[in-house]
């Protein structure tokens, strides 16, 4: 067997992909060199100089088990992962939802990961690739200019698509005469969300704001292609005037302490800190102009009129690549297989789903470096799940690449005749026992979910 210390591995990007990856690989005793264009340079949305950084929420979704998202979040945990560990340290109330207190999340992964021996963090935008050794490309949906251009000559063309980010507000310009504190259904802690009730006439004069709304256009050369699960709220308006009050501005399972009823619709504020000082409007990315949301969001919604914006809607174009045919199964690209892929660049949508497929990427790599066989997770567990959307096996050969966030469409069909409302405990209940069977071929270091102790201490 190889020793592991004499190969010294590049991992590009400093997001959730590469540092999970960097941290996995240096848990296993490989030298890795972290290249971070951060401080030097940034992209449109990033604004920190961390690594890790979120950008478009502070939520990592459903804590839920028996959801798709939920069961990736436990096999992360069992795995011993660098995010899910620091994520739960760092939880803000949010119902049944993993949201995190952004900057104190953030800061916890770069201790934890610049703290292990073998890990050097490099400053500076990488324009073209290095020459030998194993390299990961971990640089997420904004890539940068140069070393797309760069990517291009061993890729070909790269796709894209559209990605919006929700306003963020300070908690004290909220007017709480008007805001409630409840979670739908009483989940979580109660009273987890803040919620800005809209009566009938309210919520249609808003949808007509919106749809008239002035917007952020692309590029003439552009087409517009926004991912379904995060669509911007006038691509949802657009779709019929009752689009929002089914989707993120839904009321279900919440009451107006004023009137003791169902509004007609909601906005919901979750929290970014554990203070309470700033509020992330859910679900409600956006391609708006900034004076135009403003303008918007202050005149129409109950609560928000005299509101402090800590950040805009936002909109910036992703980058992926067309993963199933361009990667081996190992996750390494063809015809060049010192090249790897991790997270949004690879097709995954989402903060756990790129730190999950920059895990799958380590162990991969390492198996490779150790001159062993790399054994995938099984297809029936999260983490399989999503490596198949990765490689294409769970898609028909002529399937169209499309970004996507983990989902029980992923996962192999269950087997037998059950009510449909015990199909998830069922996924849920398959995927942990394989994941148990597996957990031996990911080589995880101690035992437990090692490296938590320190991401609680940072």
């Amino acid at each position: 067997m190889a020793d592991v210390k004499q190969q010294r591995v590049t991992v590009i990007g400093g997001g959730l992909a590469g540092t999970e990856c960097a941290y996995q690989l240096a848990r296993r005793g490989v030298p890795v060199v972290l290249r971070e264009m951060k401080p030097h340079k940034r992209s449109p949305a990033h604004k920190s100089d961390q690594l890790a950084e979120l950008v478009c929420s502070n939520s990592l979704r459903s804590d839920n088990p028996e959801s798709a998202i939920g069961l990736l979040h436990a096999e992360l945990r069992a795995l011993g992962s660098l995010v899910l560990g620091s994520a739960d340290a760092n939880r803000v109330p949010a119902g049944d939802a993993l949201a995190v207190e952004r900057e104190r999340f953030s800061a916890a992964i770069t201790q934890s990961l610049l703290g292990l021996p073998g890990v050097e963090l490099v400053a500076g935008e990488v324009e073209k690739l290095p020459e030998d050794g194993p390299v990961v490309i971990a640089t997420g949906p904004l890539t940068s200019d140069a070393l797309t251009a760069e990517l291009e000559r061993y890729v070909g063309t790269k796709l894209y698509f559209y990605d919006s980010i929700a306003p963020i507000l300070s908690g004290d310009s909220i007017d709480l005469d008007i805001a409630f504190r409840q979670s739908r259904y009483g989940k979580g802690g109660g009273d987890d969300y803040l919620n800005l009730p809209m009566n009938r006439d309210e919520y249609y004069r808003f949808i007509a704001e919106v749809k008239a709304g002035q917007k952020v256009v692309p590029h003439s050369f552009e087409e517009p292609k926004y991912f379904e699960g995060c669509l911007p709220i006038e691509v949802m308006a657009e779709r019929g005037d009752d689009t929002l009050a089914y989707g993120p501005m839904k009321p279900v399972g919440l009451r107006d302490p004023r009137t003791g009823k169902e509004p007609h619709a909601v906005v919901q504020l979750r929290m970014e800190d554990t203070a309470g000082t700033a509020w992330n409007m859910v679900g409600f990315q956006t391609r708006l102009t900034w004076g135009d949301q403003k303008r918007i969001f202050t005149n129409c919604i109950p609560g928000l009129q005299n509101a402090e914006f800590l950040r805009m809607g936002q909109i910036h174009r992703n980058t992926f690549i067309d993963s199933p045919r361009l990667l081996s199964k190992d996750l390494s690209l063809k015809g060049e297989s010192r090249l790897y892929f991790a997270g949004q660049v690879s097709g995954v949508e989402g903060y756990v789903e790129s730190a999950a497929c920059g895990y799958l990427v380590a162990l991969a790599l390492h198996a490779r470096l150790e001159g062993r066989e790399w054994v995938p997770p099984p297809a029936t567990t999260a983490m399989g799940a999503l490596y198949r959307h990765v490689t294409g096996e769970a898609h028909p050969p002529d399937y169209p690449h499309q970004p996507s966030n983990i989902i029980f469409g992923l996962f192999p069909p269950l087997t037998g005749r059950m009510k449909k409302a015990d199909k998830r405990a069922a996924y849920s209940a398959r995927a942990k026992q394989d994941l148990a069977a597996w957990l031996p071929h990911a080589g995880v270091p101690g035992t437990g979910a090692p490296g938590h102790e320190e991401q609680r201490s940072a």
